[in-house]
Order: C-alpha cells, then structure tokens, then sequence
C-alpha cells in the first residue's frame, strides 16, 4: 500500500518528472520528535496517511539522532523512513544506493509527493553539467537529499564537497553490500564508516531487506554504529506459495520451468544462473507468446534501463534475468518469482523471492532443482586466487592511484581477475579504491598481506559452503519449507505454513520450538564458543537442533542432544 511504503516513482519512471526548487530549512538543531509531529510531516508532505508503528518507531529514532538498523522485507515501507527523517532534521541527507535506476526511481517519486524536500542525484550516468547544477542547488538550499552510488564516495573530492554542507543524516540502502562474505558484497561500500566520520559523523540509517543475524552484526561493525536502534520485521510473506520442483536431466529441467512460466498470471521473474540461459529462455517464452526479456550485465547499460523500464511500467510478461536484475524493482504486482538454478545461498534466494506479491494477493515463488546443480555452486565458491597472482598485482601497484585496466595489462592478469583480486585486497585492509583508481596502503608488507589475503579466502569458502548446504536443506527437506526458510533468519513458525508443496502433500513434519527458549540452553542471537570453531551466533533453536553461524566456518547445524552431552558449546 502506498501509505506504509514510502513515495515511489514508477509514475515517474513511466511519464513526466517535473522538479522545482524551495528554499532550505533552517540548520538550528532540532529534538526527536513526538509521533504526532511524525505524522502530520507525513501525511501533509509525502501524502503518507497510515504509516505503521514500526515506521513511527525507527523515524523518531533516526530523526532524534540515534543510529538506526531497518531490516524489513521488500515492500515494507523502507524508504519511507529515511524520506521522513530527513524532512524532520535541517540540513542535507545523503543517500547512498548501488543502483542508479533506483536513485532515479526515488527522485522520481519525491518529485510527485504533495511538498516533499527536494532531490538530486550525483552518478555517473548524469553528465558534467548536471551534476554541477545539483551541486548548486545543495549549496544554495534549493536541495535536501543527495542521492549517490558508493562508488562516488570513494573520490575524496565528492566527500570533501559533501563535507562543507550541513550534514543532517546518512542513509545506506541495501546496507547488506557492506556484509564481506554476504550475498552482494560490494567493496565501495567498505569505506562508508569512514566516509560518515569526514562528514562530521551525522547518524547514519541503514536499511536492507534481509540479513540474519551475523549479516546484522557486520553491518553495525563495518558503519561504526553506537548504539544503534534496530528494528526487524517478519520477513514472511504468507501469500507467495512455497514449492521445489525436482529434476534428473538439464533438458527435463529447462521443459518444466518453461511449461511453468508460461501457465502462470503474469508479470514475473525467472531467476537464471548463467547470461546464456536468460537469452535461451527468454526466447522459448517469446516463442509461447509471452512478452519476455532478457536482463544480464552483459548486455548495454542502455539495454538494461529499457527493460527495467519496460517491466515496472507492464509493458513486459516476464523478465528472465541473472541476480544483476533486482534491487532496482519497485512494483508490488509481480505475480511470481521462479528460479531455473538454485541460487547461491537463502540470502540471495529470499530477497528475490520478496519481489513476488507485495500488494498481498497470491504470488508463486517455485525452486526447480537439481542436485548437479549445487556442483556449479561450489566450483563458484572455490575458485580462488593463489599466491602468485597476488604478488603479480601488488608488483604492478602502487602507493599512488591506478586504474584497473592499467593494472590488468602490466600484471597479466584478466581484468576480471584483477577486479576480484582488488576486491579481496581492499576487504582486507591492504589496498583503497578512490575515484582516480586504487592503490595500495603505505609501509605495506607483502607477504603479511598475501598471507591476508588468502586466509580470508579460506574463510570465505568455508562460508560459501556452508550457505550452498543451507539451499540444499532447503530444497531436500520434507520439513515446511516456510518453517525452513524463516528459521534461517532467526524467526520462528510454530506450525506448518499450509501454503508451500510439503504442506500440500502431508509430508511436512511439525517443528516445535523448546517449550521455552531457555530449554535448549541457549537463546537465538545467543553468542557462542566452539572447541574447534571458535566463535558464533546461535542462528535458530528448533526441537532437537539449533543452527549457529560461526564466524571463520559459516553455518552449522547442531544436535541439541549432541551439544548438551558432548558440551560442545560454551555461552559467551
């Protein structure tokens, strides 16, 4: 409903934008809020008229200047929590998004808000003259909220432009980038705590649609927050029905997901692994008389913005896409999400899953498996770098910044290659990336940092196994498949869902949670210590097994039993 989830833009995306200017607030400090003030800036600026309490509570968190954690599912009414603060707080809002269809979406949609602040966007797909205009408009006060990729804050001439303005929040969304071993990790992100201490440390708003509690936990460490006030949703969402359809063959696969696709109301997503399967696809659903596109990064940024276009506006049945097609996604009647290949781990699964049926009504979200397929997964989790590719890249860097095509020819390194590498030497504190290129840190220690390097790939790769085991609990099991999957963020579900394929059958198993969660001996969230690995988080307690994230081996699955006679857990 428009009420609970913030302006958007797909009115804009599909017709006219037309922004003016209005003066700036006053800079004088301001106190929280009381609700009633939340509501009526609400209501009479956004035309946001039924806010729920969750929404109230993290606005008048953020806006009374604490840090702020929103972990809600898609649809939730994120950004309608930084749009309202903003327009609660005096000065400028920074907003820092991976997308820049998603920033354009944004602007778009403050624009046709009845009196909300101003807005503009500073990317790379705005030219010179553009950005120096906006530029403009937030020193004058004509402009409230900045909209950026994190990228642009790797240049230290934004961040020292943002720095003279008046600072008044700094909203990251898909805060879930920042989670190293996460999902959709992204390095620029990496340098936004330090970014927020430039800009004078304003209280910083991070928001993201999934993220169990390790991820959480990353976050807040990664951006510095005090204290912060953190607020999570149920990540449910009862109306999409919950299936696995199992194959033998890759043709019998392929037939099905088509058959599938091509009976089901429309629009709606297919999730492919590989750029050549969207194209295959989305030709044999053309073929079937659906208006079907394909959506890859391989394909012209030009390209890309048509068909995302041309999804948000119903002028496509059916977007066939790699994981590059998502965050962007602002429409509630997807009628369904279906996924050729298994995704790489629950996370990534359920955030496209929640782009299915978020207007309520019902919504299919079907797995096709196959067993083979978690092999392909796992050769993605284990193709490393070694040793001598790392020195090569060091030897051709610098202390001074350089670009990456530069680097990729003097090392002889792919330039693929060469972003991966460069991503592991920045997550590892060895190398930065600013906007004229990346170079190393001073005073560096090659083979400490080599060393680095490859003890964090290891790390990795024990949680990347761990996270494919997840997806193949989820597909195998016999258990509720709703149970399974929100147990995974940490969320119980008493009883069966009655909405997925093992509720239908009669073959889902009831999973009792202990008669109280101090009956297990432990509490979720609960931090942990294992003989052998280490520290974790207790993930989620069932009736006779408990899941805990440990920080160096990723997910394990544990008997209650076993753990109580074994004492192989410690609390702490």
């Amino acid at each position: 409903m428009p009420e609970a989830s913030g302006v958007k833009g797909v009115l804009g995306r599909c017709g006219v934008d037309d922004r003016g200017g209005m003066p700036r607030r006053s800079t004088s400090a301001s106190s929280a809020p009381d609700r009633a003030e939340v509501e009526r800036v609400a209501a009479e600026r956004f035309g946001l008229t039924h806010l729920r309490p969750a929404q109230l509570d993290a606005i008048e968190a953020a806006a009374g200047g604490r840090d702020v954690m929103v972990v809600w599912a898609t649809g939730s009414g994120k950004s309608a929590v930084y749009q309202v603060t903003a327009a609660l707080r005096p000065g400028v809002t920074v907003v820092v998004s991976p997308l820049i269809a998603l920033q354009e979406d944004q602007l778009a949609g403050l624009a046709h808000a009845p009196d909300a602040p101003k807005a503009v966007a500073l990317n790379s797909g705005r030219g010179e003259k553009a950005r120096a205009e906006a530029w403009r408009r937030l020193r004058e006060g004509e402009a409230t909220y900045v909209l950026l990729a994190p990228e642009q804050l790797a240049g230290d001439e934004v961040v020292a432009e943002l720095a003279t303005l008046d600072i008044a929040l700094l909203a990251v969304d898909e805060a879930h980038c920042i989670a190293s071993w996460g999902h959709d990790f992204r390095p620029d992100y990496l340098g936004l705590g330090e970014v927020a201490e430039r800009l004078g440390r304003p209280p910083i708003l991070a928001l993201t649609a999934t993220a169990s509690t390790p991820v959480r936990e990353e976050i807040a460490a990664r951006l510095g927050l005090d204290d912060p006030s953190i607020h999570i949703g149920d990540v449910d969402r009862p109306s999409i029905r919950l299936g696995v359809r199992r194959h033998g063959d890759d043709r019998e696969k392929r037939a099905a997901v088509v058959d599938e696709v091509a009976s089901l109301p429309v629009p709606g997503l297919l999730y492919t692994s590989t750029r050549r399967s969207a194209e295959r696809y989305a030709d044999d659903l053309t073929e079937r008389g659906k208006r079907a596109r394909a959506y890859h990064a391989g394909l012209p940024s030009k390209e890309r913005a048509e068909v995302h276009r041309q999804f948000l506006c119903d002028e496509l049945d059916v977007v066939v896409a790699t994981s590059a097609f998502g965050m962007g996604i602002d429409k509630e009647n997807v009628r369904f999400v279906i996924h050729a290949d298994v995704p790489e781990s629950i996370d990534a699964y359920f955030q496209e899953l929640g782009r299915a049926g978020r207007d309520g009504e019902e919504a299919h979200g079907t797995l096709h498996y196959r067993a083979e397929d978690l092999a392909l997964r796992r050769y993605f989790a284990t193709k490393n770098p070694d040793a001598a590719e790392l020195r090569a890249l060091m030897r051709a860097m610098s202390t001074r910044a350089r670009l990456k095509s530069a680097l990729a020819k003097e090392s002889g390194l792919s330039p693929r290659r060469v972003t991966g590498l460069l991503t592991l030497l920045i997550d590892t504190g060895s190398a930065r990336a600013s906007k004229s290129g990346v170079s190393l840190r001073r005073n560096l220690d090659e083979r400490a940092a080599v060393k680095a390097a490859l003890e964090r790939v290891e790390e990795r790769e024990r949680i990347e196994r761990s996270r494919i085991e997840t997806m193949r609990e989820y597909a195998e099991t016999r258990r509720c498949r709703r149970q399974v999957l929100l147990g995974y963020f940490g969320q119980d579900l008493d009883e069966p869902c009655g909405n997925c394929d093992t509720c239908a059958a009669g073959a889902a198993d009831a999973v009792r949670a202990p008669a109280s969660a101090s009956d297990a001996g432990f509490e979720i969230d609960e931090k942990v210590s294992h003989r052998e690995w280490g520290a974790g988080t207790v993930v989620s307690i069932d009736d006779d097994r408990m899941r805990v994230f440990f920080d160096s081996e990723g997910y394990k699955v544990l008997s209650l039993e076993i753990v109580e006679r074994e004492h192989l857990l410690k609390a702490g």
